[in-house]
């Protein structure tokens, strides 16, 4: 059974006080690439519309890949998209380090996902086995679904 609405709901739940430079209401977002979104290899299921809104609605997002950080760049740059961090996967614990959020949640695609978001204080969804496509929508970073048919 999908760890989803636990997480969703300790994601939308009022953020806790932070001390450092961003905000401590702001939300912070990491993406996996492959096997995540639209653009990896495999493609995932998230659209780069989801990241594109993600950051016009003011969320800290970034990439958190096996990807070389190089590559991580050219994929944001060539989809016009500035991220506010590109990270190693091993290195997801300095993302928390560098900003201050009242939360902080990875969505990826693998076990190793999960347990390095997991060590690093990061609510995890699962972009297969969970809900992803609902917990995006519920944070508002999916267009509404059209009426009629």
């Amino acid at each position: 059974m999908s760890n989803m609405p636990g997480e969703l709901h300790a994601f939308t739940d009022p953020p806790e006080p932070s001390a450092v430079a961003r905000p401590s209401d702001a939300r912070l977002i990491s993406f996996d690439i492959d096997g995540t979104l639209e653009v990896g290899q495999p493609p995932g299921v998230i659209p780069l519309d989801v990241v594109r809104r993600a950051t016009d609605l003011g969320f800290v997002v970034g990439s958190c890949s096996d990807r070389p950080i190089g590559f991580q760049r050219d994929l944001w740059a060539a989809h016009e998209l500035e991220m506010d961090f590109v990270v190693l996967k091993q290195n997801l614990g300095s993302v928390r380090q560098a900003f201050a959020a009242g939360h902080y949640l990875h969505i990826g695609d693998s076990l190793i996902d999960r347990m390095v978001a997991r060590e690093s204080g990061f609510h995890f969804i699962h972009a297969v086995e969970d809900d992803v496509m609902g917990l995006l929508a519920a944070l508002r970073l999916t267009p509404p679904a059209s009426l009629g048919g």
